[in-house]
């Protein structure tokens, strides 16, 4: 990357000539990717571009997601049954750590005074598992010691005593059999976050510094790489006939379900294969507010047969630009759209010759999948409410309104045993020179939003990334950087102290 100086000429419509940097999209993942550059290297100059009329409006916006901490506290499909029966914590450690980093970068911020008010988007809200019948509840209780044999979840609770779950969280017992046989596991430390809040703290913030330019409804048209080896990026603000042209030697695509379009515009042949299968998700809100009250916590299920890890259904309080919610979901549901304002050739725009091998492949090894969005699609509000009264057997009908949320686009890769995969999660695609990187995936996404990026950093800066400047300076700002939390107890309950401390959350 060249130099950035302080004569960068501005277009007419103040976009940057030539910036060091162009970020697609106004999520989280770009703002976290921007303050860790300019905190950094500070002289760069940052091109922000994004379609919609401000950030945090999609995938980022605190409707369009869960707000868990994603902790791997209570998501039971981070900890699947191995062959020989035992409870694969593996995944669970992975993601609780990362999760960890992302507090820690937050509690950085707040000291730095970038964060005034940490209460404004995270709040301590138990993290529940709960399952219903014998056999889930004997595969609980595995997890449960499996997983408090850990320091990361030693704090974790388990209870079969109704009298307990009902003090917990009554509404998972309110109208309850008395013959169901029901166990949760608790951790009190849990979080709900409000990313649509932090993430629009984090632009502030950031377009407030020298060199950072924030271009709202402005559409990226095309990404063409020039001989020189920089990206030639097409802008056209909305409403308007002629395009922009922006240069730049780094590109990062974060735009949540419309990442895998521009990526297959940038034509590297990291982004060849990659397919994309959008699903949307709906959640019931409750209208009555004294049930509201009664209940504090996020309670996630097992997820249905066939069913995306992202539509594990979940029972969960919301706190919302202050205000209290509760939100029972999500239900899958099926467009073609890849994003919530997206456009309904989305989907069929995006296969190309060297996808639709693998986008066949997923289709016809993933056929219970397609029976559950069917189902999910022509499910009525009674049908809802059946699954809602698995969580709250006292939940009434007229109490409980249908709201839609986010667009999540799943990644679709080539695989060499079955032509092609469906995996969910966030993948980091990067050219093999690191001048650009783009997002495909989704959940825990926000959540690891800090690793994630520290991984885009590393494939893409990665001869700053390995020497002692950046690496010093990465871990002023997030302390356990290249450091290994999962096996040093001490410093991970020192770090962790202090980071809650500053969050506010003890």
């Amino acid at each position: 990357m060249s130099a950035a100086t302080n004569t960068t000429k501005f277009t007419e419509n103040g976009l940057l000539k030539r910036p060091d940097v162009v970020l697609i999209g106004g999520g989280i993942m770009s703002a976290t990717l921007g303050i860790m550059l300019k905190k950094l290297k500070p002289e760069i100059n940052i091109q922000i571009v994004e379609l919609l009329s401000s950030v945090a409006m999609e995938s980022s916006h605190a409707w369009n997601n869960a707000g868990t901490g994603h902790a791997a506290l209570c998501e039971l499909n981070y900890t699947p049954i191995l062959e020989n029966g035992d409870v694969d914590i593996s995944k669970a450690i992975e993601i609780n750590e990362d999760f960890e980093l992302s507090k820690q970068f937050w509690s950085y911020l707040v000291e730095e005074g970038v964060i005034d008010n940490p209460a404004e988007f995270i709040r301590k809200v138990p993290h529940m598992s709960f399952v219903k019948g014998a056999d889930n509840v004997d595969f609980l209780k595995k997890r449960h010691a499996a997983m408090t044999a850990h320091h990361f979840f030693d704090e974790m609770e388990f209870s079969d005593d109704a009298a307990q779950i009902g003090e917990w969280t009554p509404l998972i017992e309110m109208g309850r059999d008395e013959t169901d046989e029901i166990a949760v596991t608790r951790v009190e430390t849990g979080t709900d976050i409000d990313f649509g809040s932090l993430t629009k703290v984090l632009f502030n913030h950031l377009i407030s510094l020298e060199g950072v330019e924030l271009a709202t409804t402005t559409a990226v048209r095309d990404l063409d790489r020039q001989k020189n080896g920089e990206w030639e990026v097409k802008v056209k603000k909305v409403g308007d006939f002629f395009s922009e042209k922006i240069n730049t030697p780094f590109v990062f695509i974060g735009a949540g379900g419309g990442s895998l379009k521009l990526l297959q515009k940038s034509d590297i042949k990291e982004g060849e294969g990659f397919g994309g299968f959008p699903i949307s998700g709906q959640f019931l809100v409750c209208n009555n507010q004294d049930l509201v009250e009664k209940h504090c916590a996020k309670v996630y299920g097992k997820a249905a047969v066939g069913a995306p890890p992202m539509s594990v259904p979940h029972l969960d309080t919301r706190v919302i630009q202050g205000r209290n919610s509760l939100l029972f979901g999500p239900y899958a549901g099926f467009s073609p759209k890849f994003l919530k304002r997206g456009s309904m050739l989305d989907l069929l725009s995006s296969v190309t010759l060297d996808n639709i091998g693998p986008m066949l492949a997923v289709g016809r090894d993933n056929m219970n999948l397609t029976e559950y969005l069917y189902q999910e699609v022509i499910n009525t509000h009674a049908d809802r409410m059946d699954l809602l009264r698995d969580f709250f057997p006292g939940a009434k009908d007229e109490e409980w309104d249908l709201v839609t949320a986010g667009q999540r686009v799943q990644i679709i890769k080539k695989d060499s045993e079955k032509g092609g995969k469906l995996q969910f999660g966030t993948e980091v695609v990067a050219s093999g020179d690191g001048s650009l990187s783009a997002l495909l995936g989704a959940s825990p996404g926000a959540s690891t939003a800090v690793a994630i990026i520290l991984e885009v950093l590393e494939k893409c800066f990665s001869d700053e990334m390995e020497g002692d400047g950046w690496v010093a300076m990465m871990q002023d700002i997030v302390p356990t950087y290249k450091k290994d939390l999962s096996t040093d107890e001490p410093l991970y309950n020192v770090i962790r102290t202090k980071v809650d401390r500053s969050l506010k959350l003890i």
